[in-house]
């Protein structure tokens, strides 16, 4: 019997070291300089001040060829405290919420060309799925 592994991620994320202004929206406080991995839909930062899950940021950085600045707004998707073995210290996940289009098909065709991101966890069991495959549904 094999397990139906679950699809969370929207897009691949790719391992970039690129750096970045991440700041607060409400009050302008920078929490993050540099991306740790990208996606379409966004990016892990490490953090250098606290923030919550929810809070908007707002956010620049260049692509990952150096040549063009992405600007956009993202909302606090996750928040990792970094207590985990093989983790670098705390870091956030923030998702997308507004970006150019323009600037979008320039990251997409930018990030195509670097490797994804190595998991760190084990990939998560769809138990629904699996269910329905074994019972032919």
């Amino acid at each position: 019997m094999e397990l139906v592994a679950a699809a969370d991620r929207k897009s691949v994320r790719r391992h970039v070291r690129v750096h970045c202004e991440v700041v607060r929206e409400r009050d302008f406080r920078r929490i993050a300089d540099r991306v740790l991995d990208l996606s379409m839909n966004g990016m892990r930062v490490p953090l250098r001040e606290p923030v919550m899950t929810g809070e908007k940021v707002v956010l620049t950085f260049r692509t990952p060829d150096g040549q063009t600045f992405v600007d956009g707004e993202g909302i606090v998707a996750r928040v990792s405290h970094g207590r985990r073995p093989g983790d670098f210290g705390p870091s956030v996940g923030i998702r997308f919420e507004v970006a150019d289009p323009v600037q979008r098909a320039l990251l997409k065709k930018q990030l195509l060309r670097l490797p994804p991101t190595l998991p760190k966890r084990a990939a998560r069991v769809d138990y629904a799925a699996t269910v329905r495959k074994i019972s032919g549904l």
